[in-house]
């Protein structure tokens, strides 16, 4: 990190001023630099000692046949999990990014302060919430309040819900920290609101909101409680809407507790999964995002 060549009151130099003050920030430059990277390798390298103990017990186990086997006769296989957790995800996702988009352009660019302001502070207690909670939501306000039962729809629009949030508010942030100049400049320019916001601040905005489609996705893919709570157990890929489903998390979940054994097994199967799938995720949206930001290069700037 530069540090400033003099001070602004005195213009004698940081290097060779001896006040303790100027020493002190000194050292505690120079400490940082060394603790910065220590922190880092202690949060790291949790990380990396639980995904080597899953690995450790999954890979021995994991094949192929157990990843595509769709049989339901067959306990202890994960085509149907895998299958039916990519149909949540796809239906949770577009549901939650189009509410987070509307939500988050309407925030930035057409709501007034107060009730921006109160749109922000909900998204900000919606994150804050444990799944959980959504998850009781979800039971109460669909599969009991809208008469859903326990069924993939009810599920999905739960997780959905618990997506929302992370997506309103990085779409919120990516427009409103586009410069205001670019604004003025397409209004000014005769660009009609709407015009601006698709032709103009999209292309601008849209690796943050990338970023933060695939990283609600990411805790969605993790989540237990918005499925296990508003859906029951099932063999099957559902066939309908009303049906029941199964989700990789809830096979951890109902088999992490068994003993040694093809269950348990099944358990690190499917948590090997989930932690690969998330993994991938953020290495795809970094590319994609280094990419196209890449491309905006003095563009706008």
């Amino acid at each position: 990190m530069a540090l400033p060549s003099s001070t602004p009151e005195t213009g004698q130099d940081l290097l060779f001023d001896r006040s303790g003050r100027t020493q002190w920030r000194l050292g505690f430059d120079r400490a940082a630099g060394w603790l910065l990277p220590l922190l880092f390798l202690v949060a790291i390298i949790p990380i990396l000692d639980l995904v080597y103990y899953v690995g450790a017990q999954a890979l021995p186990t994991l094949s192929l046949a157990v990843i595509t086997n769709t049989n339901p006769r067959d306990p202890y296989a994960l085509g149907v999990p895998i299958e039916s957790t990519v149909e949540v995800m796809l239906w949770a996702t577009a549901v939650a990014v189009a509410l987070g988009l509307f939500g988050g352009v309407a925030t930035a660019e057409f709501l007034g302060e107060r009730a921006a302001g109160w749109m922000r502070m909900s998204a900000n207690l919606l994150v804050g919430t444990p799944s959980v909670v959504l998850g009781y939501f979800g039971y109460f306000a669909l599969v009991l309040g809208l008469g859903w039962g326990l069924s993939f729809v009810a599920g999905a629009t739960t997780l959905a819900f618990f997506m929302t949030p992370y997506i309103f508010r990085v779409t919120d942030l990516a427009y409103s920290s586009i410069p205001r100049p670019i604004r003025e400049a397409a209004l000014g320019a005769g660009a009609r609101p709407y015009q601006y916001v698709v032709k103009v601040a999209a292309p601008i905005a849209f690796p943050q909101i990338l970023n933060g489609v695939f990283l609600a996705v990411a805790i969605g893919v993790g989540e237990t409680a918005p499925i296990v709570l508003t859906s029951t157990h099932s063999v099957i890929v559902p066939p309908t809407l009303f049906s029941p489903v199964t989700f990789l998390t809830a096979a951890i979940w109902l088999n992490f507790s068994q003993p040694p054994g093809p269950a348990l097994a099944l358990a690190f199967q499917a948590a090997f999964l989930v932690l690969i799938v998330v993994v991938a995720l953020n290495i795809v949206v970094r590319i994609i995002s280094a990419r196209y930001q890449k491309r905006l290069e003095g563009l706008y700037q």
